[in-house]
Order: C-alpha cells, then structure tokens, then sequence
C-alpha cells in the first residue's frame, strides 16, 4: 500500500498544474490570435485600462486615439481586448414602469399583511 502513495501523490500534483498550464496556453495564443487581427477602426482595451481606437497599426506598434486628435503611440502586446460597443435598450417601456411602481398606501398594505 505504501509502495503505491508516492506514485499517486506525484500524479496528484502533475495532473493539475498540467491542466492549469494547457489552459494558460490557450489564452495566450487567443489573444495572440486577437492582436494579429486588429484593424484601424477597432475600439480596444489596454492592459493598463485605457480604452481608445486603433488610429494606425505597425508590426510592433499601434497608434491609439484616446480622445478627439490625441494620439498615442503603444507596443502592439499592450492591447488585452477589442470592446465591443452595445447598445443599452430599456427592459421595460414607460407604460409598464408605471405597473411596476406602487402607491405609498399599496406599500402600507402589503406590509402589513406580511408581518
């Protein structure tokens, strides 16, 4: 029985940090595969939090418009994700909100009754 704890005690611990590096590996080539894809136009997220548009792209570098003619210049590998915009749309429209709220008096009642 001692003669098979070593063994199962090293897989244990391999096993993991196996997975945990496959998937560590997965992520670089994703976003390696994201940073080759970038054109100008994109709307993207630095690693330093800085959202900004592509302006220009080199091999190395990229041009990034920060605000209305500011442009700074960024080492490519900077860039973590292109954002997407969304548009945010109101779950509910002006004649349901007005179901949804209650009166002060609805309010009383209903509390009333749980306690």
């Amino acid at each position: 029985m001692s003669s098979l704890l070593f063994p199962l005690l090293i897989l244990a611990l391999l096993v993991p940090m196996f997975l945990g590096m496959r998937k560590q590996k997965k992520a670089v080539a994703a976003t390696s595969e994201m940073q080759d894809s970038l054109q100008v136009g994109d709307r993207v997220q630095t690693t330093a939090g800085l959202y900004a548009t592509i302006a220009s792209l080199d091999d190395d570098t990229v041009d990034l418009e920060i605000a209305d003619g500011v442009i700074t210049t960024w080492s490519r590998l900077v860039i973590r994700e292109r954002v997407v915009e969304t548009t945010e749309t109101d779950e509910y429209d002006d004649d349901s909100i007005s179901e949804i709220e209650e009166s002060a008096t609805d309010t009383e009642i209903r509390l009333t009754k749980e306690s």
